[in-house]
């Protein structure tokens, strides 16, 4: 049977493809319909290469060879992103797992399972690896509709179950190449290392995924120009980025619901002119949005920032090592704006470190010219309650907002080595911290003041 009857011209489905079993290494399956692609469509031609769409059914694909990718034009989709929480199957007893309705994700579910060696390369445990150098540059991939799972994390000598780790080696999608219009969209990503690592983005959409219970979820690494990450559910481990870019121009970070756990929710370096906005953020540590390595002229604008404490018992005692001094908004750089952001800070007063100081929400370190304006922060001192149950402790903290006072903070602090700064009622005048002599401060009225002539 030839190619073209099997693929229905540019279109492939692993279960039907001649070439190895996809439930026994997927990976070999999708390398041998590449390579037919490439045979078929070797002279660009009057035609030109339209590339190929690859359909994974609903289902457990083992992948055991790493797919590698080196033409433009290529979809590989599935029927379902199927993510289910990995971390709260394996923080139930194992003698609870018969109850259980599931024990996996599901989908169409690629198992990542290549072997790694101690002498592994990053590159090496990416279930698909992008790379090809020339002109042009790889354009137009896209990945759609089905999970990456990682299956398990190792130990790491921490002291915690392996299952908390976040650590094992395994990438989901790895673009190592310069790359133009790629799109991931409606993907499911769990028990990765790194879920999704693009390095020299151009255009990029990573839209509408569900990148959770990995170590980082989204990294744009390298440099990049007029990218968006829009509308994701993401969530990272302690030791690593929900978002993380560097060298970016024109970025767009909106309406993504970042969870909590992760070091940073959102972590720009040299990153220029960019918006992040109307982004709900969620964190249990300070540190959540940090601009650094002269970051300047972005657009930091309606987002909810919520840090709280973590109230699931198999975590309890995991952090980022920062301190509440650190800031959860922290800038260095110049010429960015920071307006009309919510900040819900709900912190024990009496586990605020340093002992006895006051958490900064907004804190600017370097440059010049920053604009912040018309931010509101509503600070309380809880006592948070945990619960072996993630679900139900994670919704009763957040539905709780009884208090039994509020929590002094510092709302904006402006360090030495910033100035020419503009501060307008983002705190009282107790609460901004700064040199007036080198900034433009207008405070918030405090309730019972006397307003300004």
């Amino acid at each position: 049977m030839n190619s073209e009857t099997m693929t229905g011209g540019n279109h492939y489905d692993v279960t039907s493809w001649p070439v190895g079993d996809p439930a026994q290494d997927i990976g070999e399956v999708i390398n041998s319909i590449l390579a037919d692609v490439k045979s078929r469509q070797a002279v660009a031609g009057d035609g030109g290469k339209p590339g190929a769409v690859i359909r994974i059914p609903p289902g457990d694909w083992r992948l055991r060879t790493q797919v590698r990718i080196d033409i433009s034009f290529l979809r590989i989709e599935g029927a379902g992103h199927g993510f289910s929480s990995s971390s709260i199957r394996f923080n139930v007893p194992e003698d609870d797992w018969p109850d259980l309705h599931e024990l996996w994700p599901g989908g169409s579910r690629v198992l990542v399972d290549i072997p790694l060696g101690p002498d592994a390369e990053e590159s090496d445990g990416a279930a698909f690896l992008v790379e090809r150098s020339g002109s042009p540059r790889i354009s137009s991939l896209e990945f759609v509709d089905f999970c990456i799972d990682g299956l398990r994390f190792e130990d790491d000598g921490s002291g915690l179950p392996a299952a908390n780790t976040y650590v094992n080696g395994k990438s989901g999608i790895r673009i190592v190449s310069a790359n133009d219009s790629v799109r991931v969209r409606g993907m499911g990503f769990v028990y990765l290392e790194h879920a999704l690592v693009i390095h020299g983005a151009d255009a990029l959409s990573v839209h509408d995924n569900f990148i959770a219970e990995c170590g980082s979820c989204i990294e744009l690494s390298g440099w990049g120009q007029a990218s968006k990450i829009t509308d994701n559910l993401i969530g990272a481990g302690p030791r690593g980025h929900s978002i993380h870019a560097e060298n970016h121009g024109g970025l767009l970070i909106t309406a993504n619901n970042v969870f909590p756990r992760g070091a940073h929710s959102i972590h720009l370096h040299g990153v220029t002119r960019s918006s992040v906005t109307a982004n709900r953020l969620h964190s249990f540590y300070p540190g959540m949005v940090v601009l650094e390595g002269g970051g300047s002229e972005n657009l930091i604008a309606s987002n909810h920032f919520l840090r709280d404490h973590e109230p699931w018992t198999p975590f309890l005692g995991v952090d980022n090592s920062r301190d509440d001094e650190f800031g959860l908004l922290r800038i260095g750089g110049r010429g960015n704006s920071v307006i009309g952001n919510h900040f819900s800070a709900a912190v024990d007063g009496r586990a605020v470190r340093p002992a006895g100081t006051r958490p900064v929400i907004i804190r600017l370190t370097d440059g010049r010219g920053n604009f912040v304006a018309a931010n509101n922060v509503v600070a309380s001192d809880v006592r948070p309650e945990t619960g072996d149950s993630c679900f139900e402790a994670q919704v009763d903290a957040l539905l709780s907002t009884d208090v039994a006072e509020a929590l002094a903070v510092t709302t904006v602090l402006v360090d030495t080595g910033s100035a020419g700064n503009t501060i307008l009622d983002s705190g009282t005048d107790l609460e901004v911290v700064a040199d007036r002599a080198a900034n433009a401060i207008r405070p918030t009225p405090a309730v019972g003041s006397a307003m300004p002539r």
